[in-house]
């Protein structure tokens, strides 16, 4: 029989040995009989055969050549043995070597499936040890062949390193991205994710239609649906607060006073609770949920010049007024942290500093402790932690927003970011990486992403959102999301991907 197939690039390149495995078969007795060539090695099942650019010819005579490749039809198999089969199968040669060919690099799996490589000759190259390199570095570490000494020209971190030397482990080739999911066709200032009776849920603060919009994943269409609204007026905070197994959604509007509603899980809806005192909250701003001490709380920011940022607490029945912390500051934000393992609140003011609040828990209140010294006009802090860190991200609209660590006695002052026009400064982690959303009305949104070798943020990507307001992560079904309102275009879903550059 003639064989007619094609003999693939990747077989010239390996010539350095041909294997031949001898299985045993109808004519195996034959087959053991053959005398093993002098530059052979050979046992009853395989022969390994150095330097050969050809069958030996004292393997059985009725083997032919070329062997098979992906290429080559069932039917050129018809008619050989079993034995000539295996042989063809296992056989590969070379009429040059690897070394000295000016390569870079080399496809990905090369020599998977040839375990019987007993030297790979790379010399001469000089490689860039990049991700896509991996693989090599981990079928080095593995194999038993021998491979000659080879060298990196980069990237500038591997720079003259040997490639003998290197660790899978020390290739970092997974990096991450914020892809668009789905576009919502209205938009928003506020967005919460909050999980109720093992069900995941979004609400948005939508001001312009004037109502609390509800969304709910869809496990079957694999993407977020309406799910129930409230109704207000010029809505600017629809915030979820689960206590005792009830869902309650602080409703804060500009005008009409704000509202407490909760969920009437029998007849599937929602209904009004209370009112907010309106001589305290005149123009709400943000609203925060915090406990201490197995105790209920939220606190709304006022932003008046006649109102008062206040504390309220849950009693069992209702929402009451705890504290009053200040009047006549125009509070834009709220924003509760533990320092030191004591429950903190930092205000964000138009008209002064950012103020820290520590919790006297002998009289239960907060009490000013001090201010964040030289940072005039912020306008909303976030805090975040990596490790037993514990960092701030202040937004500044005019100016530049600050990323301050604290020391143990003040927030200091760790990295600068240029941010015309922003209204928000979000920190957040996702998994293992910790990120920060820097929004822009005038610019590009820009997503950082924290270098833990540098110890700080790193610009990681640009994202397209017109006028965002607020950033909320959700993980769903093993699957993480990012929910993005905007003030002046769509609200957006982005997905979080995971990606190996080594693939």
């Amino acid at each position: 029989m003639e064989n007619t197939c094609r003999i693939p690039r990747r077989w010239l390149w390996l010539g350095l040995l041909v294997v031949a495995s001898v299985v045993p078969s109808v004519e195996s007795k034959r087959a053991r009989q053959q005398r093993c060539p002098m530059s052979c090695t050979c046992t009853k099942d395989n022969a390994l055969c150095e330097s050969a650019v050809s069958i030996p010819r004292s393997f059985p005579p009725d083997i032919e050549w070329p062997p098979p490749t992906p290429e080559c039809s069932p039917s050129d198999l018809i008619g050989l043995s079993h034995f000539q089969i295996q042989i063809i199968k296992m056989l590969f040669f070379s009429i040059r070597s690897l070394a000295y060919n000016s390569l870079e690099t080399l496809p990905k799996d090369l020599f998977k499936g040839l375990e019987a490589l007993t030297k790979v000759d790379l010399r001469g190259n000089h490689f860039l040890c990049d991700c896509k390199l991996k693989w090599l570095v981990e079928w080095i570490y593995g194999t038993n062949a021998t491979v000659d000494q080879i060298y990196c020209k980069g990237p500038a971190s591997q720079l003259d390193k040997k490639i003998n030397d290197l660790l899978p482990q020390s290739f970092d080739c997974i990096t991450t991205e914020f892809a668009p999911y789905q576009s919502l066709k209205f938009e928003s200032i506020s967005v919460e994710a909050f999980s109720f009776r093992n069900d995941q849920y979004v609400v948005f603060a939508q001001p312009f239609i004037g109502k609390c919009g509800f969304l709910e994943w869809d496990h079957v269409e694999m993407n977020f649906r309406n799910f129930d609204d409230i109704d207000s007026t010029s809505t600017v905070i629809c915030k979820p607060l689960v206590i005792d197994n009830q869902l309650f959604i602080i409703v804060a509007q500009l005008f009409g006073g704000s509202h407490i509603y909760k969920r009437d899980t029998s007849a599937n809806k929602f209904i009004k609770l209370q009112g907010i005192d309106v001589l305290k909250i005149r123009k709400p701003n943000d609203v925060e949920t915090f406990r201490i001490d197995g105790e209920s709380f939220f606190v709304i920011a006022d932003s008046s010049k006649a109102g008062s940022t206040t504390i309220y607490k849950w009693n069992g029945n209702g929402f009451y007024s705890h504290q009053s912390l200040h009047p006549w500051y125009r509070d834009t934000d709220v924003e509760y942290l533990e320092i030191s393992s004591k429950p903190h609140l930092i205000l964000s003011s138009s008209s002064q500093r950012p103020v820290i609040y520590q919790w006297n828990k002998a009289v239960k209140h907060f009490d000013r402790r001090t201010d964040i010294p030289e940072m005039e006009d912020v306008y909303a802090v976030k805090h975040f932690q990596v490790k037993s860190d514990l960092y701030i991200c202040l937004t500044r609209f005019i100016g530049d927003s600050k990323v301050m660590r604290w020391d143990g006695a003040l927030f200091r002052e760790l990295q600068t970011m240029p941010s015309r026009g922003s209204m928000v400064f979000q920190p957040f982690t996702v998994g293992s990486w910790q990120y920060a959303i820097l929004g822009s009305d005038y610019s590009f949104t820009q997503v950082y992403r924290w270098d833990a070798k540098k110890g700080e943020f790193v610009r990681f990507q640009e994202l397209n959102i017109q006028a965002p307001r607020a950033f909320s992560p959700v993980s769903i079904d093993n699957r993480q999301f990012l929910l993005a309102s905007s003030f002046k275009g769509k609200t957006q879903i982005y997905e979080h991907l995971v990606i190996d550059l080594s693939n």
